[in-house]
């Protein structure tokens, strides 16, 4: 993971960019994949961190907010 909290994975022959967060970044993180689903894990303490599912139609699949946006 790099020093902004974001992964790269290649899917579909494409690289996607996957945001995790600040708060997890430099961690040590393992990635289950299965088709498009992904579930990311802090391999120190098994906590997952993040599961999605890749949307083919974009590089970087942002975390999703909270609240919306006023």
């Amino acid at each position: 993971m790099d020093r902004f909290g974001k992964l790269t994975l290649r899917h579909a022959g494409r690289l996607r960019h996957i945001g995790i967060g600040r708060a997890h970044a430099g961690k040590h993180v393992l990635m289950l994949i299965h088709d498009t689903d992904v579930t990311i894990s802090d391999t120190a303490t098994g906590e997952i961190i993040r599961q999605l599912t890749i949307d083919p139609t974009r590089d970087y699949q942002p975390r999703q907010r909270k609240t919306p946006r006023s």
